[in-house]
């Protein structure tokens, strides 16, 4: 293939709709997944086993796999088990710095404060198919473990022989339960419960348009953390970034899915051309190519020069990107003016794979500019915060004028009333 950059300047109204409206095509496949969701909450285990045969092309015996995890685990090699290990312990490190303290303080008399506590039961998605994913395990399980929630479960897809790296690391996360079971109807069985799958209050993780399609269907019934479609970066450089490396990045996250979203913006003309020139010579070296090449030559994809860094910066913004890269001379300048970013990564030695696996941040991130509106995956996640109050005789008496006079204004003289009877001796 062969990658030309585009001016920002020029882009038209369809071309900005696909870079910054894009929906990966969830809306379109809804009323499937609904069909889907439909037989899992009617025929339970019966439907998880007949939607593997249709859509993974293989039997299932039994959905719940928690011991083949364990086994995957110790079977491991020694560097790959180091190296799990060593990802569990980073990603737990950085999330234990995110536990708040119950606190309560004293306001003028009132004493106020809030308390955290775990949900009960939260189900983690960890997508195959395509690819195996031991690092979703990790990033999804380890937070709710750090978060104190008792019963994890996890489901991924089945296959005749799992991925035994995906399956150690759910057991090196901490997942309680494993079940095979993948796509929109997984999404289900976590949502409803059936005769094997224990029901969740929550279900997180990131998947393919079908998952995120069962997502918002059972949102409501559930919570879900958000719905996170492809994943997608944005790298934002100046003339003084290593077209080598940006390159590199931009390679390297289009080899997910034909659907990710790879963005490169830079203010330098010869940086994205360069930029251009090293992808299309590369491109042939990576084992994934095709899938490269597919999700490069989409309308959500590109190499664009801004007229200016002022002008690239209101470009990332209004992109609002899963993965930001910033890899300009004046990096932390240019952080301090985005707001719209999932995880945001500094300088030319700070590549998106670093936090995929083994920084310790999460990367189960909001996709389609929902970093907009939300952050990515934490502890706080799995919390629920409940406000705590106590007042004397007092500290009631100091507003009671403004319970009462509130309450009548909105004709709630019940709730006046409740005030003023703690008072009767007056």
């Amino acid at each position: 293939m062969t990658l030309d950059p585009e001016r920002v300047a020029d882009l038209g109204p369809e071309r900005r709709r696909a870079l910054f409206e894009r929906d990966a095509g969830v809306e379109a496949v809804r009323g499937d997944v609904r069909d889907i969701l439909s037989r899992v909450r009617a025929e339970g285990d019966a439907a998880l086993r007949e939607f593997a045969r249709e859509f993974d092309d293989t039997d299932v015996g039994n959905l719940d796999v928690t011991d083949e995890a364990e086994r995957a685990y110790d079977n491991l090699d020694d560097d790959t088990r180091r190296a799990i290990d060593d990802a569990v312990a980073n990603v737990r490190e950085f999330h234990e710095a995110q536990l708040p303290e119950d606190w309560r303080e004293e306001f003028d008399g009132r004493e106020l404060g809030r308390r955290f506590r775990p949900i009960e039961r939260a189900g983690v998605y960890v997508p195959g198919g395509a690819a195996a994913y031991p690092s979703s395990a990790i990033m999804g399980v380890v937070p709710a473990k750090v978060a104190g929630v008792s019963q994890v479960a996890v489901a991924t897809p089945p296959a005749d022989e799992m991925n035994p790296v995906t399956l150690a690391a759910i057991h090196a996360a901490g997942a309680d339960t494993v079940y095979a079971a993948g796509g929109a109807q997984a999404v289900g069985a976590l949502a409803y419960g059936t005769e094997t799958v224990n029901s969740v209050q929550l279900v997180v993780g990131p998947g393919n348009k079908w998952v995120t399609a069962a997502k918002a269907e059972v949102r409501g019934e559930v919570e879900i953390d958000f719905l996170a479609g492809p994943s997608e970066v944005l790298v934002l450089a100046d003339d003084t970034a290593d077209p080598a490396f940006v390159a590199a990045d931009a390679l390297a996250q289009a080899e997910h899915d034909p659907n990710a979203s790879v963005v490169v913006v830079t203010d330098d003309e010869d940086t994205a051309d360069a930029v251009c020139e090293e992808i299309d010579a590369r491109l042939a070296e990576r084992e994934r190519a095709d899938i490269i090449e597919d999700c490069l030559s989409s309308d959500a994809s590109g190499v664009f020069v801004a007229r200016s860094q002022s002008e690239a910066v209101l470009f990332a913004e209004e992109y609002a990107a899963e993965h930001l890269s910033i890899q300009a001379a004046d990096d932390e300048g240019i952080l301090d003016r985005i707001s719209n970013a999932g995880s945001v990564f500094l300088g030319p030695y700070t590549p998106v794979a670093a936090g995929d696996y083994a920084t310790g941040t999460n990367h189960v991130l909001p996709t389609n500019g929902r970093a907009k509106v939300t952050g990515g995956l934490s502890v706080d996640t799995f919390l629920r915060a409940t406000t705590v109050q106590r007042l004397d005789r007092d500290s009631l008496g100091d507003i009671r004028d403004t319970v009462t006079t509130l309450a009548n204004a909105e004709g709630l003289e019940g709730h006046a009333a409740s005030v003023d009877a703690r008072f009767r001796d007056e």
